[in-house]
C-alpha cells in the first residue's frame, strides 16, 4: 500500500492505533530473548529450547554490564572506544574495555547530555548550563573544565543591552536571550561547520560556535519543552517537543549572521515527542513518542510518511542508528532492534535485561565488523543504574514469529 497521505488522513488514521498494539515484533521477540529465559538443568527439554533460541540471536547478544550504584544513567557518548556516561549524581563516568578509565564532576544539575567533538566534551544540565571539559594532552585520562556556556564575558556584555532581555515564562523576569532558562534535554553537534544545538525545556534551541563558545541565535521554537534536536546533512535540524510537534527547520547563512527558518511541520499529534534520531545519510528521520511508537518520514520522497513502527508497551524514551538498523529504547524497560531494507522494517530482537526504564543509547561500529558482517556495539542506559553493553549483527535472523515492517497508513 501506497505510503502517501494528505496531513488530514495521517491524523484521523493515527488515532486507530494503541500504544499497547504490538504489532511490530508482537509477543515472541520479548519472550524469547536469550535474556529472559531460565535453563533448568534436571530439564532437558527446556534446556534444549534454550541453546536453540541462544544460536538463533547469537548476533544479537549482551556483552555485558556497568554499574556503578550512585545515580540513574540520564546520557551516553561513545568516541574511540571510550564510553561517557551521565547521571544524576553530577557524575561523568569514562569507561575503557568495560572498565572505568576517569571521571570528572560538575558542580550543578544531572546530566542530561553528553556529546564529543575534538579534545572538547559538552556536557548539557538540568540547570540549563552547557559545561565544556577538555582532554589533557599529556594525559587522556584527565578532563579539566574549559568553560561553560555562555561564557561569563558574553552574559556581562550581553546584559548591558535592554534588547537582549526577554520575559521568560518560568520565572516571570526577564532574561539573557544566549541563556537557557530552563534544563537542557539534548545536544547535537554539526561537525562539518562546528555548531552546537542546544535545547532546552524553555521551549527553545540555542545555536554556538564550539570553537568560541560564541551563541549566534537562539530559536523559539515551540510552544512546550523541546525534548530532541538533530543536526543533520544539507543544513537540515530537526526538533521535537512536548507539544506533540517535529519540525524541521533549514540553516541559512547571511555573512556571519546564521538563522534558522522553519520550512515543514512533519508531526501534530497530542503525545508528547520524545526523540529524534536520523540516519547517517540524512535519508530517514525517526521520531519517538510518549505513545511509544516510532513514527519515520523519508527524505528522497520529499519527508512524506513513511509508516510506524510498533513494538513498544510504553513510551519511547531514547533513539539511535547506525548503518541500515535502528535502536529504540522504553519506559516498557526493553529496547527494539530494527533492521531497515527499502522503506520496509524488520523488528529483530526485543533486548530485554534493565530493570528500569532505558533512558539513553549510544552506538559505535564493531572491531569484528567485517564488510560480510556489519556489527555495532550498542550501550544502553537506563534508570536502573546500568549501563548493558549489546553486540549487534545487521545479518542476524529475524526472530520466529517476528513482525515484518511497520504498520503502513
Amino acid at each position: 500500500m501506497s505510503s502517501a497521505m494528505n496531513d488530514e488522513d495521517f491524523s484521523v488514521r493515527k488515532k486507530r492505533f494503541s500504544a499497547y498494539d504490538r504489532l511490530s515484533c508482537e509477543g515472541s521477540p520479548m519472550k524469547m530473548s536469550p535474556w529472559n529465559q531460565s535453563c533448568h538443568l534436571n530439564n532437558p527439554n527446556l534446556c534444549k529450547f534454550d541453546e536453540d533460541v541462544s544460536n538463533n540471536n547469537s548476533k544479537i547478544c549482551l556483552i555485558g554490564s556497568l554499574v556503578r550504584e550512585e545515580g540513574h544513567i540520564y546520557s551516553l557518548a561513545t568516541k574511540n572506544d571510550l564510553l561517557y556516561t551521565g547521571s544524576d549524581s553530577k557524575n561523568i563516568r569514562v569507561w575503557k574495555n568495560m572498565k572505568e578509565f576517569s571521571a570528572f564532576k560538575s558542580n550543578s544539575g544531572l546530566v542530561k547530555a553528553i556529546i564529543i567533538s575534538g579534545d572538547k566534551i559538552f556536557t548539557g544540565h538540568q540547570d540549563g548550563k552547557v559545561r565544556v571539559w577538555k582532554v589533557q594532552p599529556n594525559n587522556p585520562s584527565s578532563y579539566k573544565p574549559a568553560g561553560t556556556l555562555p561564557t561569563f564575558f558574553d552574559i556581562f556584555k550581553a546584559s548591558i543591552r535592554p534588547s537582549n532581555y526577554f520575559m521568560s515564562a518560568k520565572h516571570n523576569r526577564a532574561s539573557i536571550w544566549i541563556k537557557h532558562w530552563d534544563a537542557i534535554s539534548c545536544l547535537s553537534m554539526d561537525h562539518n561547520h562546528g555548531l552546537l544545538y542546544s535545547a532546552s525545556w524553555d521551549r527553545t534551541f540555542k545555536v554556538w560556535k564550539a570553537d568560541n563558545s560564541k551563541c549566534l541565535e537562539s530559536v523559539k521554537a515551540h510552544e512546550d519543552a523541546v525534548n530532541s534536536v538533530v543536526a543533520s546533512v544539507d543544513g537540515i535540524v530537526y526538533t521535537g517537543s512536548a507539544d506533540g510537534t517535529v519540525k524541521v527547520w533549514q540553516r541559512e547563512f547571511s555573512g556571519k549572521i546564521i538563522r534558522h527558518v522553519l520550512v515543514h511541520t512533519l508531526l501534530n499529534q497530542e503525545c508528547a515527542v520524545t526523540a529524534l534520531t536520523v540516519n547517517k545519510s540524512g535519508s530517514v528521520v525517526y521520531c519517538g513518542s510518549s505513545d511509544g511508537v516510532v513514527n519515520f518520514w523519508e527524505k528522497e520522497k520529499k519527508l512524506t510518511h513513511g509508516g510506524v513502527l510498533k513494538g513498544h508497551k510504553l513510551a519511547v524514551l531514547c533513539l539511535e542508528s547506525a548503518g541500515n538498523l535502528v535502536f529504540s529504547g522504553s519506559a516498557d524497560k526493553t529496547i527494539c532492534v530494527w533492521r531497515k531494507e527499502g522503506s520496509v522494517h524488520t523488528c529483530l530482537s526485543v533486548l530485554t535485561g534493565h530493570s528500569g526504564p532505558v533512558k539513553c543509547l549510544a552506538v559505535e561500529e564493531d572491531k569484528e565488523s567485517t564488510r560480510n558482517d556489519q556489527k555495532w556495539v550498542l550501550y544502553s542506559g537506563s534508570l536502573d543504574k546500568s549501563v548493558k553493553v549489546w553486540s549487534v549483527s545487521e545479518m542476524a535472523p529475524i526472530m520466529q514469529n517476528g513482525h515484518e515492517d511497520h504498520v503502513r497508513i
